[in-house]
C-alpha cells in the first residue's frame, strides 16, 4: 500500500497554497446551499427523482426539478467516507485517499495520437487503450490509471465496455472509468470482478472507479443518475466531476463559478448518499473558463489551476477525496 505525501500539512517546507479564507469558504458553502433549496436541480431520471423524494427533498413532477434542503445536504457530506483506498490488482500498487494526501493520475479522454511508428496523427485504437495502460503501470511517479484514450475500432454503442476490458487486463494500478451509462457501467463492473475473482473479493478491494459528470448548469441528466446510484448499490466508489465553464455555464467570477460547481457536484452527492449512506464518493473537477472569444475550454491555463486549487480547498473542508484538473 502506498500513502503518498501530505499536501498543505504543517511543515517547515515546502509551498502551501489557500485561494480562500475560512469565512470565504463559509459564504461559498452557504451560498451553495441556497442554490440547492431556492433554485434547485434537473433531475431526468425518474428513479433518481423518487429517491431524492424519499431523502426529504422538494420534487415538481412537472418540471423535474428537485430543491434540497440544507440539512440533507449536510447530511450527505458527514456520511461520505473522509478516507478511500483505491486498490489496485497488486496490493503494492494501493493508493490511501485521506486528508492532504495527493496523487497523480494521466490525463484522459484523447480521441486522436501520433501513431509511435508512422507519426501520423489518426484516431486511437482498443490497442492504444492497452498500450496506454501498460505505460502507466510502468511510470512509477503515476499513481493510478484514467482511461487516457477510447477504442474507435470498435461499435461505439458498446465502446466503454471495450475500453474497460482493454486496460483492466494491462495494469496493475487502479482505474477510473467514464462508463457513459447504468448498463454498461454494470457490464465493466463483471469484468473486474471476474478479474479478481467474484463480486464479493471486488467489494472489499474495488480495483475500479467511475467518473461521471452533471450538465452545468445544474443538471444530473439520466446517464449520471444512473452511474451515481448503480456506484452507491455496488459498493464502488463515484467520482463526481463537474466542468462549470466561467463565462459561459457559471458566473464569470471565481467566486460564483465555484458556487455553480459546488452546487452541482453536492447534489451527486446527496443522490449517491441518499441510495446507500456511507458511499464511496468522490469530490471532483476539471471546471475551468470559457475562451469567449474562441468558445473553448481553456483547461491548463493559469485560472483553470487557481479553480483546481480552490476545489481541493472546499474538498477538504468537506473531509471528502477530491480530484482536480491540473493547471
Amino acid at each position: 500500500m502506498k500513502r503518498t505525501q501530505h499536501a498543505g500539512g504543517l511543515q517547515g517546507t515546502g509551498v502551501r497554497l489557500k485561494m480562500f479564507t475560512e469565512d470565504e469558504l463559509d459564504k461559498i458553502h452557504l451560498a451553495t446551499l441556497e442554490v440547492l433549496d431556492k433554485v434547485g436541480v434537473f433531475v431526468e431520471a425518474d428513479e433518481a427523482i423518487a429517491v431524492f423524494d424519499g431523502g426529504g427533498c422538494r420534487v415538481d413532477s412537472k418540471t423535474k426539478v428537485v430543491r434540497i434542503p440544507p440539512y440533507v445536504v449536510e447530511d450527505a457530506i458527514r456520511s461520505a467516507p473522509p478516507k478511500v483506498v483505491l486498490a489496485g490488482r497488486k496490493p503494492e500498487n494501493d493508493i490511501v485517499l485521506e486528508t492532504n494526501r495527493i496523487a497523480f493520475t494521466n490525463f484522459g479522454e484523447g480521441i486522436n495520437i501520433v501513431d509511435p511508428y508512422s507519426g501520423a496523427i489518426r484516431e486511437t485504437t482498443k490497442q492504444d487503450v492497452a498500450d496506454s495502460a501498460r505505460i502507466v503501470d510502468a511510470l512509477d511517479d503515476i499513481d493510478v490509471y484514467e482511461r487516457a484514450v477510447g477504442a474507435h475500432d470498435v461499435p461505439q454503442e458498446v465502446q466503454p465496455l471495450h475500453d474497460a476490458e482493454a486496460f483492466l487486463t494491462h495494469t496493475t494500478k487502479h482505474c477510473f472509468h467514464g462508463a457513459g451509462n447504468g448498463i454498461l457501467m454494470r457490464a465493466a463492473i463483471r469484468v473486474a470482478a471476474a478479474i479478481v475473482g467474484g463480486m464479493d473479493n471486488l467489494r472489499e478491494r474495488p480495483i475500479i472507479s467511475f467518473n461521471t459528470c452533471p450538465v452545468s448548469p445544474l443538471k444530473l441528466v439520466k446517464d449520471c443518475c444512473e452511474i451515481i446510484m448503480e456506484g452507491a448499490r455496488s459498493g464502488i466508489m463515484v467520482n463526481l466531476l463537474s466542468q462549470a465553464l466561467s463565462g459561459a455555464t457559471a458566473p464569470v467570477t471565481l467566486a460564483g463559478t465555484l458556487v455553480g460547481h459546488n452546487s452541482e457536484v453536492l447534489s451527486g452527492i446527496v443522490l449517491n448518499q441518499l441510495t446507500r449512506k456511507g458511499s464511496p464518493v468522490m469530490y471532483g473537477s476539471s471546471t475551468c473558463p470559457m475562451d469567449l472569444k474562441r468558445s473553448t475550454a481553456t483547461v491548463g491555463s493559469p485560472e483553470c489551476g487557481m479553480i483546481s486549487a480552490a476545489v481541493a480547498q472546499i474538498a477538504q473542508r468537506y473531509s471528502i477525496p477530491s480530484w482536480t484538473a491540473g493547471g
